[in-house]
């Protein structure tokens, strides 16, 4: 397989760098459709702004659907306290500690971007002792300190900050000479690149897929909504997404995930095996993946009441919704993955 690895890892760099929290990805999408159009594919938006390519194959009798989506965590200004710094309310499953300390950028209506930090309402050691280490980590303990002179409500909102404007954290992407890559946001913005990876090896090596196929690159997964408007003639769904890697998830970063459960659903047994035997023949390093807390585009159309096969596959991912890690063998084994199912 001619894989163009050095595309994938640029993309997804470029595309981890635009802000895209769920609700706010236009800008994201404009990149994606500017690559799509670069490698040569049409595409439509859907009513919720979804982007969807659809690509003939050699046997049109079935149909599938990859997506992945481009939304992230993030969050969005709840209020602008007295003393001019700012509440928030999360957009997405995380942890506040996960984001104590990390710099943020608020993007207002009218366009202006402003930076600050976000911190505990008591943060000094120095003033308030074991105050800090101790108290819980949640929305109402948390605020952010803006890098500009304000020192009331009255200050902050004649910047054109107010509630309802969207919160982005920095990714601090990086990847390191032993092969890894961290960032904020890999799920999902790594399997966008992925998509677009594998797009371009059909293009680079003149390649149908084996039947036709949608790729979706949906914008509200996060919030539980990201693919709602399936065409009728899809028979499968297959999420790209990413896997776990902890103590009880049996992942590995230097390896492609197939998901068996996760909290909404259990995954479509045939199509679980067909991928597990596509791995084996091909030799394809992957893990089986069954998740407590997980969901995807996939599980949720069906809850949303697609009549379809369903599956979830992508890179093994630590520290999910924290600071990310993941590594580069593991992102060519998802590639592989995919040109060999598909």
């Amino acid at each position: 397989m001619k894989l163009d690895l050095n595309y994938t890892l640029e993309f997804t760099k470029e595309i981890l760098s635009i802000p895209s929290p769920a609700g706010y990805t236009e800008k994201a999408m404009e990149r994606i459709a500017q690559e799509l159009d670069a490698l040569g594919y049409s595409y439509t938006y859907s009513k919720k702004g979804c982007l969807i390519v659809k690509i003939l194959g050699k046997d049109s009798n079935y149909t599938r659907l990859l997506s992945a989506h481009i939304d992230t965590l993030g969050a969005m200004v709840k209020k602008v306290k007295k003393n001019g710094r700012l509440e928030l309310i999360n957009i997405g499953g995380y942890a506040w500690g996960s984001v104590e300390g990390e710099n943020v950028t608020i993007h207002t209506l009218d366009g202006k971007e402003y930076e600050g930090t976000v911190l505990p309402i008591k943060a000094s050691v120095h003033v308030y002792g074991d105050i800090p280490r101790e108290m819980p980590r949640i929305a109402e303990n948390m605020e952010v300190r803006l890098d500009e002179n304000v020192y009331s409500e009255e200050d902050t909102r004649s910047l054109g900050i107010c509630q309802g404007d969207f919160v982005s954290y920095y990714t601090k992407t990086k990847i390191t000479e032993s092969g890894y890559i961290k960032s904020r946001y890999l799920d999902d913005k790594l399997c966008v690149a992925q998509s677009l990876a594998y797009l371009k090896y059909l293009k680079d090596n003149n390649e149908k897929p084996n039947n036709n196929l949608y790729i979706y690159f949906s914008n509200f997964e996060e919030v539980g909504h990201g693919v709602s408007e399936i065409p009728n003639d899809v028979d499968e769904f297959i999420a790209l997404d990413i896997g776990l890697v902890a103590e009880d998830a049996d992942g590995d970063e230097k390896k492609v995930s197939i998901a068996a459960r996760d909290n909404k659903t259990v995954y479509d047994l045939k199509i679980r095996k067909h991928l597990q035997e596509v791995a084996n023949n091909h030799n394809i390093k992957y893990t089986v993946g069954v998740y407590n807390r997980y969901g995807s585009d996939a599980t949720a159309s069906i809850l949303q009441g697609a009549d379809l096969r369903y599956a979830c596959i992508g890179p093994n991912v630590d520290a999910t919704h924290h600071y990310e890690r993941t590594h580069i063998d593991g992102i060519i084994e998802t590639i592989k993955l995919l040109i060999a199912y598909l």
